[in-house]
């Protein structure tokens, strides 16, 4: 992916690349499950380490007693 591509997303840009609500982005950050980087008191996510977790299952995981 070209340097340019691989930007820095907004909880809210995340959701919306990921055709998600905020819902599960929300558990996953809270479990540690998807890669999150904190700014400041933003979340931010980098669109290749959120490819590299799909690619490997992240999302599709089933979520732990926890997070029922």
């Amino acid at each position: 992916m070209n340097e340019m591509n691989d930007r820095w997303l907004s909880v809210k840009e995340d959701c919306s690349y990921m055709g998600v609500s905020s819902d599960p982005v929300s558990r996953w950050v809270a479990t540690h499950a998807k890669p999150v980087h904190r700014m400041g008191r933003l979340w931010k996510f980098k669109i290749s380490e959120i490819e590299a977790w799909v690619k490997v299952g992240g999302a599709s995981r089933k979520q732990q007693k926890d997070d029922k």
